[in-house]
């Protein structure tokens, strides 16, 4: 994932969809989503019975021009609610690297537009959270 801008090689990559091994360990009880009314639908950690959603569209965050002046590297870790349909719900930046120059931002606004196999329980699709992190690297 490398783009060129003014003859500098810029990578904004993922690192990967870690699952919340990661973040504490596997649990299959629900949680409620932090934007949505409890009661809306209910959203599983992987594990215990529940699958992790696996990504099909992947869309990979920008630089800003601010960023790339400032010289601005390192990644972004979100929690990210993928959904029963594959479409990413809520994320919420776990890890900041960047609120100044956009970069944070620009990790959110690309993990939404990501597509996923949904995660499953039972057989059949739901909302699983997962962690999602997202890497800036100046080439």
């Amino acid at each position: 994932m490398t783009d060129t801008h003014r003859g500098i090689g810029i990578t904004a990559g993922v690192l990967g969809v870690l699952l919340s091994l990661a973040c504490g360990g596997y649990s299959s009880t629900p949680t409620a989503p932090s934007t949505q009314p409890a009661a809306a639908f209910t959203v599983y950690e992987a594990g215990n019975g529940v699958s992790a959603p696996t990504p099909v569209t992947q869309v990979r965050a920008t630089y800003t021009p601010q960023a790339i002046a400032a010289r601005i590297q390192g990644s972004v870790l979100m929690s990210v609610v993928v959904l029963a349909d594959g479409t990413v719900g809520d994320v919420t930046v776990t890890r900041s690297l960047d609120t100044q120059y956009g970069l944070d931002a620009q990790a959110v606004s690309a993990v939404k537009q990501w597509l996923f196999n949904p995660g499953k329980k039972d057989g059949v699709a739901v909302a699983v959270r997962i962690a999602i992190e997202m890497t800036f690297s100046i080439a």
